[in-house]
């Protein structure tokens, strides 16, 4: 009886312990977007599902919306500060340069820009860079979309005799991305989801169509149907907006052979028979993570990145147009991912100017572009290990930036 009363009153005091620091920790948020757009929803949702869990009150929580990628956001910083703010975190990699600012001024407080990739690089313990291995996920819904593909082919819906502008010279299908900006984090991207689209069906080809914003709905839908014009048969995408799915579902109902995969957010409810899935981020992960790490007063890595291992990626539920079998081999494909039978950059698997690469050196130096200077210099890795590129290792955002054979861009 003694025992267990001790056990009861040890839980008492824990509990007491863990609502005092969730009291204690004040977190400000700065957003590039709102919740009309996928990836801030995604953050909005992982900051407040991994504060609940914690015990953490919504109003200790300052939210930032729409901020721009500029001066703007040293502003929202430093008034976030002001309200008590303990640890500011920025979800867009713009932010990057006026967060690192703010955080040289204020040592006691921890900023964490999302994407970003030179914390490591700065000295500042209190400046940290956060992302996912997204890359996986979307090797995983590039998996679904070739179970379409094949599917398609298999029954003859798909053929050069009834769609001939959906395949090239060489009789490959034409497949379609709409790409936000030609960064490392949207190349990375891309070819992971080719690669995993091309594991069930070799005989792809890509075009990446890039519209020069993370949201511009009428852009996205533009590039969709440029490509859909051009034959594709499956449009992907690195873009926030719904604009790529709706369009995409409007000529799939005009009667061409079309689908989507979107990004962030399950866009069945935008394209009901057009979209396959959408690549996603479980951002409650990183900031349960986080805020567990802050409220114990325990060390927070430079850069965090984890994927299916940690359940930190995944893929929107798949959608009745999915082909038959489609689950099954999801679950095959993330369990070959986790146990490490499957590598998504299988240097095996691509060529580079048609040469496969035995060696890909990554300088992880950052310049300051307007000055044509060093801003911080970095190490050079060896990214090719155990024959496939390593990424998000070496820093959590991606430098997966090589262009494989099998996809052009369009800038």
């Amino acid at each position: 009886m003694k025992k267990l009363l001790a056990l009861i009153l040890a839980a008492v005091l824990c509990l007491a312990a863990c609502s005092a620091l969730a009291a204690d920790l004040k977190i400000g948020v700065i957003l590039v977007g709102d919740e009309t757009e996928g990836y801030t929803l995604s953050h909005i949702n992982g900051v407040k599902d991994a504060a609940a869990e914690l015990g953490i009150p919504e109003n200790n929580i300052i939210w930032k919306y729409k901020c721009p990628e500029d001066q703007t956001c040293y502003d929202a910083a430093l008034d976030c500060i002001g309200q008590g703010c303990n640890v500011i975190i920025s979800n867009s990699y713009g932010h990057q340069t006026y967060m690192v600012l703010a955080a040289e001024e204020y040592p006691d407080v921890t900023f964490v820009s999302m994407t970003g990739d030179f914390a490591a690089l700065t000295g500042l313990d209190n400046f940290k860079n956060a992302f996912t291995k997204i890359f996986q996920a979307r090797y995983v819904s590039g998996v679904v979309a070739g179970m379409k593909v094949a599917e398609l082919l298999e029954s003859g819906e798909l053929s050069p005799e009834k769609q001939p502008n959906s395949f090239d010279a060489d009789g490959n299908v034409k497949i379609g991305y709409v790409g936000a900006f030609d960064y490392a984090e949207v190349v990375s991207g891309y070819t992971s989801f080719f690669l995993g689209l091309r594991s069930i069906v070799p005989n792809v080809v890509m075009e990446v169509n890039y519209t020069n914003s993370w949201f511009d709905i009428d852009k996205e839908a533009a590039a969709a149907e440029a490509l859909i014009a051009k034959g594709c048969v499956i449009i992907g995408q690195h873009a926030d907006s719904t604009g790529a799915p709706a369009a995409t579902q409007k000529l799939l109902d005009a009667g061409n052979l079309c689908y989507s995969v979107g990004y962030n957010i399950d866009m069945i409810p935008t394209a009901p028979t057009a979209a396959l899935t959408s690549p996603t981020n479980v951002w409650s992960k990183f900031y349960g993570e986080l805020f567990t790490s802050l409220m114990n007063g325990e060390a927070v890595a430079a850069d965090w990145a984890k994927g299916y291992e940690a359940d930190a990626v995944k893929i929107t539920a798949l959608s009745d147009s999915c082909a038959a079998g489609t689950a099954e081999k999801v679950e095959e494909v993330i369990a070959g991912i986790k146990d490490g039978s499957i590598k998504v950059f299988d240097a095996s698997t691509f060529t580079v100017g048609g040469e496969t690469l035995t060696s890909a050196p990554v300088d992880m130096t950052i310049m300051d572009w307007a000055t044509m200077t060093v801003a911080y210099a970095g190490e050079t890795y060896e990214a090719i290990v155990d024959g496939a590129f390593e990424e998000s290792s070496f820093r959590s955002a991606p430098y997966f930036a090589l262009r494989i054979d099998g996809i052009t861009e369009v800038k």
